[in-house]
């Protein structure tokens, strides 16, 4: 973490963790806001999805909380509502004040005054026949915050307050680290309404905003973000990363959104936000789903040119898809290309990187390897989302990676050593006195499953009723939001049959409650009584709120209910709570049943697992990891030096080099570089006839008894044998790594040696099944089956891109997905991709690896004898020390920024592309210069 103190960190985020809100400055509560901003859960874990936008009310942050109601008074005094339960059981917290003694004072709630209150409970009886509905929104949208008119200065009075769509997890995970990271900034929208913002308030506003909170406001039109935010981000986006992709009759609004326009609209202000403040070593953090297109916005910036090379992060707070859903997007290339702008790109499990990969090899036709995507060639490097933008960069490498995000453990002990907790605690215990609560918190959202609980719990009641009246499901409620009223209004159906049903004078099953009526210590005295907390998510990220859940239950120990489609379950800490199918209502109702029932011992021993992971994956650890290996990945994989940077070859300056080294090794790149190969479908399929021109040159060489030269090439044994015939002299690697033949010296030498001998095959029959499927379906392709490679030419026409190249590219990309799903994991493979081919071979082989082991001492180039390679990602070390020169030529990037660590090696790029090497040489010129070296001495 030292490292990043030389660096600040610009965290780019839709909303700003503090807003300024117009009127005279009323601090907020430290209750309120540890309720609205400060604890991880209350946005993070319901996958970053923050509430709708409304009116502000009289519990808005910055004002007094008025006294807590009921739900059914709620209801009637507030148009817009999430939801409702039957009017028989008011909130619990709300009468606590009345009946019980101050946190500072002595005594307990009397039995008495608890009978009392269940009597009074049941005057209000459910109503079967006539359940309260949830009523609808209005179709117009109200601003974010109430609208003023701005007519004077920067003096209008507005006061700062805790943003409620803030990203709260990330939010808590930054605030951990504050005293390591202590240079940060801010970016994003204060999440009100700004039309009416005359320009000196905004100038005030930006001015405090970066000297009291570290934060620089994006203003943006009111139209154009609610497009933007509610329409594509809402109604697009996140169904979609949620494997919610709508049927009718959504479907239109889904696939033909008209809002992405002012999605980009809103990444390009952003993208000029960061550019008005970036200096040089800063990196930018984007975060979620919002911004995705934002950094190859910066890396195109014109206005800051630098910005192609600075760190940037990208990391995906919520899920994401397999390429089959994602895929649905039309604006999908678009998205993706957006986020392969990055540095890094970070997502929560390994199953969501794995995704993303898939994703970004089927759609884009890309290299997916297990550590990142390599972008070196784009099928339509062109075709950008912005207007006038520059092209994308060639060879650059995007590390994906795995950060699963977690608590502030430290800060979560703290607030539950306060004595609102324990005074919340002690309430509870003796209004539920006898009874078991099963504890629920999640967003009013088809996503979050909260029908599917609360059929569960139902179902759980009529298969043991021995359990009525004595088990109570207290469900904490995130508001909905307009696109969710469906699936609000189908909970409040749930909640009504259940609650008339099985309720008596003084007891109801569901109790309901509105995030806005619980505050944080109520909501921590929540975790610390519940016997169970069910999470029947369908599809969601990180589940902070169980990692709250756990720590709270470092006294108790009771068990965690978890949907096995959480991000949280795949790890192996949380494998130790009780999984469920949230779409198995049976299998739900009997995990609620083992919950209760579980033994003090088992639940301890699952409780000591799932602790270790909370503890262990912390908010600290989440951001120290994300930045360090941000830099780490911009360091490794920088974006390569532009071509007109790059000098041209300098003979003048190399060949004294040359001709003064006792000993030089010269790898040269065959195909592309010293021979053109008839790339035609007849060119292809002919046998092959080594180049004359090129054997002559290599025979050159190979006669200086100064020189070690090693043909570099993709072709099989059989074709490099003819070569090997006429130049027996020169060491050749075969396969792109697979093979190395030892070149003859003194009649010594002339094997080929096996890269691949200690490496599973049996792929290849597969993986050539699959290409042959495709090649019936693929007009003019064929396969080549080779030793230890597969290649699938699937394109041998023109180069124009005409329909016909289109169709056998996406049947590429079908092909490449399929291999690597069926077959990439399970055998390591890699798919290197070209313009009308790619290639399938084992992973770790290539010709880097290849010339590192010929370069080091222990290398088949100095033990003839070796049948195989032990290591083959050693580091180059120029033969032992006492080779002089090291002269590489040809287009293999990995191959020539590796060979840029020796201190006395040269090379040189024939790509015509940006690239890393120290010289670059036109692949028309290669035979000119080459001779130049070959005739000296």
């Amino acid at each position: 973490m030292s490292s990043l103190r030389n660096h600040r960190v610009i965290i780019a985020s839709l909303f700003l963790p503090t807003t300024a809100v117009p009127g005279e400055s009323s601090p907020p509560t430290p209750d309120i806001y540890a309720r609205e901003v400060g604890t991880t859960a209350a946005i993070q874990d319901l996958g970053g999805r923050p509430p709708a936008f409304r009116h502000a009310s009289s519990r808005s942050i910055g004002s007094t909380p008025a006294p807590l109601k009921s739900i059914v008074d709620d209801l009637k005094s507030r148009a817009i509502t999430p939801i409702t339960t039957p009017p028989s059981e008011l909130n619990p917290f709300s009468k606590f004040a009345s009946l019980a003694p101050s946190p500072a004072g002595k005594g307990s709630i009397s039995p008495s005054s608890i009978r009392n209150m269940d009597v009074s409970l049941a005057k209000f009886q459910p109503d079967p026949l006539h359940p309260i509905r949830l009523q609808r929104r209005s179709s117009s949208k109200p601003p974010r915050y109430p609208t003023r008119s701005y007519s004077n200065t920067s003096s209008e009075p507005y006061y700062f307050a805790p943003n409620i769509h803030c990203n709260g997890g990330l939010k808590n995970a930054v605030d951990s680290v504050k005293e390591r990271m202590t240079n940060k900034l801010w970016v994003g929208t204060l999440g009100s309404s700004t039309d009416a913002y005359n320009t000196e308030l905004k100038a005030s506003i930006d001015r405090r905003m970066k000297e009291s909170h570290s934060s620089l406001p994006v203003w943006i039109p009111d139209a154009e973000f609610e497009s933007c935010y509610d329409e594509f981000c809402h109604q697009v986006l996140w169904p979609c990363l949620h494997y919610a992709v709508p049927d009718a009759p959504k479907t239109k609004l889904f696939f033909e959104s008209a809002a992405f326009k002012q999605y980009a609209a809103v990444n390009k202000r952003f993208a000029e936000a960061i550019e008005s403040v970036w200096t040089e070593g800063d990196v930018v953090w984007i975060n979620d789903y919002h911004l995705m297109l934002l950094p190859l916005l910066l890396r195109q910036s014109t206005r800051v040119p630098a910005l192609a090379s600075a760190t940037i992060g990208f990391f995906m707070h919520v899920a994401f898809p397999s390429s089959e859903i994602f895929r649905c997007l039309s604006v999908r290339e678009h998205l993706l290309r957006g986020m392969l702008g990055a540095d890094l790109v970070g997502f929560q499990t390994a199953s969501y990187a794995r995704h993303f990969r898939q994703t970004v090899s089927r759609i884009l036709a890309v290299e997916a390897l297990p550590k990142g995507i390599q972008v070196g060639f784009l099928p339509r490097p062109d075709v950008l989302f912005v207007q006038g933008g520059a092209r994308e960069g060639h060879g650059r490498f995007v590390d994906v990676g795995i950060f699963p995000m977690g608590i502030d453990v430290g800060a979560l002990r703290e607030r539950r050593r306060e004595p609102d907790v324990s005074y919340w605690v002690q309430l509870l215990r003796q209004r539920y006195s006898g009874m078991m609560i099963v504890v629920g918190r999640d967003k009013l959202d088809e996503i979050q499953g909260v029908r599917h609980k609360l059929e569960a719990f139902e179902l759980f009641l009529k298969k043991w009723p021995e359990y009525q009246g004595k088990v109570i499901l207290l469900q904490v409620a995130l508001q909905t939001t307009e696109s969710n009223e469906l699936a609000a209004g189908g909970v409040s159906d749930v909640v009504a049959r259940i609650n008339s049903a099985f309720s008596t004078l003084t007891y109801q099953p569901v109790v309901f409650l509105h995030t806005q009526e619980v505050t944080f210590s109520q909501y921590l005295a929540l975790l610390t009584v519940a016997d169970a907390f069910l999470v029947t998510s369908l599809r969601e990220g990180m589940a902070l709120r169980t990692h709250e859940f756990v720590e709270c239950q470092d006294g108790r120990h009771r068990p965690l209910i978890l949907s096995e489609f959480t991000g949280s379950y795949s790890y192996s800490g949380f494998r130790s709570c009780i999984a469920v199918n949230p779409y198995d209502t049976h299998g739900t109702a009997k995990a609620i049943h083992q919950a209760l029932t579980m033994s003090d011992e088992e639940a301890l021993s699952r409780w000591e697992d799932l602790h270790n992971h909370v503890v262990t994956q912390t908010a600290q650890t989440f951001v120290i990891s994300f930045l360090t290996r941000c830099l780490r990945a911009n360091t490794e994989h920088t974006i390569q030096t532009d071509l007109n940077s790059v000098p041209a070859l300098n003979t003048t300056l190399l060949l004294p080099r040359y001709k003064h080294s006792s000993r030089r090794i010269l790898l040269l790149d065959f195909e592309g570089t010293l021979w053109r190969p008839d790339m035609s479908r007849a060119g292809l399929l002919a046998p092959f006839v080594p180049p004359e021109g090129a054997v002559e040159l290599l025979n050159k060489f190979s006669a200086n008894q100064r020189n070690e030269v090693w043909l570099l090439s993709g072709l099989p044994i059989k074709s490099l044998e003819k070569v090997a015939a006429k130049a027996p002299g020169v060491g050749i690697v075969a396969e792109n790594g697979c093979f190395a033949k030892i070149p003859v010296q003194n009649g010594k030498g002339g094997v080929w040696i096996s890269m691949v001998a200690n490496l599973n095959l049996t792929w290849k029959g597969l993986c050539v099944e699959i290409l042959n499927y495709f090649t019936e379906r693929t007009p003019g392709s064929f396969v080549e089956e080779r030793e230890a490679s597969v290649v699938w030419r699937f394109w041998t026409g023109p180069t124009d891109d005409c329909a016909d190249r289109q169709w056998a590219r996406r049947q590429a990309a079908e092909a490449q997905n399929h291999i690597f799903d069926s077959l990439g994991e399970r055998y390591g493979l890699r798919i290197i991709p070209g313009s009308n081919s790619f290639l399938v071979l084992p992973n770790n082989i290539s010709r880097s690896t290849a010339v590192g082991a010929i370069l080091h001492p222990g290398g088949p180039a100095h033990s003839p004898r070796s049948s195989s390679m032990p290591d083959l990602d050693v580091p180059v070390s120029g033969g032992g020390g006492d080779v002089g020169f090291v002269f590489a030529v040809g287009s293999d990037e990995k191959l020539l920024r590796r060979l840029n660590e020796l201190d006395n090696a040269e090379t040189v790029s024939t790509s015509g592309k940006g690239t890393d090497a120290k010289w670059k040489l036109d692949a028309g010129d290669v035979g000119n210069m080459m001779w130049l070296f070959a005739n000296s001495p």
